[in-house]
């Protein structure tokens, strides 16, 4: 039998926050919260996608990102 509809196996990136959203703008908290960040040292695996890139890129001076396979 065919597999059909199975996702492919996507790649993985571990964000970190390193630094605090304390006198940032309004919106580079917002994007914290929106990786699923928010507090100190607190680490997500996402998924590696254009959209979390550019979020990522927003925030990268208070992030540290690790590429996972």
């Amino acid at each position: 039998m065919p597999e059909q509809n199975k996702p492919a196996p996507s790649r993985t990136v571990r964000v970190t926050q390193v630094g605090s959203p304390i006198n940032r703008h309004a919106s580079q908290r917002a994007t914290l919260i929106g990786l699923g960040l928010n507090k100190l040292h607190r680490t997500r695996e996402l998924e590696d996608t254009p959209s979390v890139r550019g979020m990522i890129r927003k925030v990268a001076h208070l992030v540290k990102v690790e590429e996972q396979a």
